[in-house]
């Protein structure tokens, strides 16, 4: 079955000078995927006013035009002054949302002190829309619109990340989107999550059961050691897809560990929160990481007591305890101290499960013995306590980011009592 196509734009000149790391491209995909569009590319384009318009007039020859950014008070903010060129249809200035405009501009202007004639240009300009536009709300001074135009609907969106994703659902339900809506049903899906066995392995696995088809795509994806297959199924193919499931889990079960959309640390968790038990974490190389990763997860602090980065082995000695003997004998970077590290944590913050991490991210440091990319890991937890070293590949962002899964699905294998996965 042929689903209407989504193309995305997305804008901004510090995108394409590699400033700063898109979030709204494969953001807008994954919505356009589970609404029933099939999204066909993402464009990011600099602010360039004829790259723009050319990239919006390519991205109009799909049913659908998701664009993000380009809507500010500035001079270089074009994207809604080129949407209408491109649709064909005058700007105007729509006098409700020029009100409200200035309302917010009039505070920000009392609160920084400035006079609000600053401003009032850029009101303005942010209030003129499109002819036949739906103005479907605002995030600051930056509206959202959606925009027929020439078979095409589109919608444009903030291009903040929190902005964009607060107004995707009025978009989503605006008149002409639902109307484009109509005419599909939205595919179901299937997840299956592996850590510990290779890419390869699992398309070994895919293609011995069979492979893809018969209204059921599977993507594969690497990250961080973890493989996601993602199983996207089209009505009337959901046994096929389920008979691909099972024939994955079956030679694979030994790494599956998730068949829902949970992060790892959500999973940690969740199982912490199940049992009332807390958790810290005490960490080197990794700086942070583990904490932050947890403390991502919605509600952490019903289970996250706090953390220590222990950097410098005066920290380690000082704040967790790890005896000096210990590091001259064996270094800061070894399975010895790591165990020590996650003993002390737990015993220093009085919780029930410690998590430690040490090791070399680089690029500098390494030696024959200890390489850059040698990292320990330790946990202990009342189950019992578990420690293992791996030698990553990749840059520093790269080991320090792998670290910080693999440490924590060694608390997941420990509390769900699940046999050692090779790492």
């Amino acid at each position: 079955m042929s689903r209407p196509r989504a193309a995305i734009v997305v804008t901004g000149s510090e995108l394409v000078r590699g400033e700063r790391r898109d979030a709204n491209g494969p953001f807008y995909a994954r919505e356009a995927l589970a609404l029933g569009l099939q999204p066909g590319r993402i464009t990011i384009v600099g602010d360039d006013p004829a790259d723009l318009e050319a990239a919006l007039r390519e991205g109009g020859e799909a049913e659908v035009c998701l664009v993000s950014g380009g809507l500010g008070p500035t001079h270089d903010d074009r994207t809604v002054e080129l949407v209408a060129r491109v649709a064909g249809v005058p700007l105007r200035v729509d006098a409700d949302l020029e009100s409200h405009i200035e309302g917010v501009s009039r505070r920000v202007a009392e609160r920084l002190r400035r006079p609000y004639a600053d401003f009032a240009p850029g009101v303005t300009k942010q209030a003129s829309v499109p002819e036949g536009a739906t103005v479907i709300g605002i995030a600051g001074t930056a509206p959202g619109l959606v925009v027929p135009a020439n078979g095409c609907v589109y919608v444009v969106l903030p291009g903040p990340p929190g902005e964009l994703r607060r107004l995707w659902p009025a978009a989503v339900a605006s008149e002409p989107v639902q109307t484009v809506l109509a005419r599909v049903t939205p595919p179901g899906r299937q997840v299956l999550r592996f850590f510990g066995v290779s890419e390869s392995a699992v398309a070994r696995a895919l293609a011995d059961a069979g492979g893809d088809g018969d209204g059921v795509e599977a993507t594969i994806c690497a990250r961080d050691f973890e493989i996601h297959v993602d199983l996207v199924v089209e009505p009337g193919a959901e046994r096929r897809a389920e008979e691909l499931a099972a024939s994955l889990r079956t030679p694979l079960e030994r790494w599956l560990f998730s068949e829902d959309e949970r992060t790892i640390a959500a999973i940690v968790l969740d199982l912490c929160r199940a049992r009332g038990l807390r958790l810290a974490t005490a960490e080197s190389c990794t700086g942070g990481l583990v904490a932050a990763r947890l403390t991502d997860v919605p509600g952490a602090s019903a289970v996250v007591s706090g953390g220590i980065v222990a950097y410098d082995d005066e920290v380690k000695v000082r704040e967790l305890g790890v005896p000096d003997q210990l590091l001259a004998e064996h270094g800061a970077v070894s399975q010895e101290v790591a165990e020590a590290m996650a003993a002390g944590v737990r015993q220093r913050l009085g919780v029930d499960v410690g998590i430690a991490v040490t090791g070399i991210a680089g690029p500098d440091g390494g030696t024959p013995k200890k390489p850059v990319g040698l990292v320990h890991y330790a946990v202990t937890t009342p189950d019992g306590d578990a420690a293992e070293s791996f030698s990553f590949p990749g840059d520093r962002d790269v080991i320090r980011s792998r670290a910080t899964v693999a440490s924590l699905h060694l608390v997941r294998r420990l509390l769900t009592r699940s046999r050692r996965e090779d790492v």
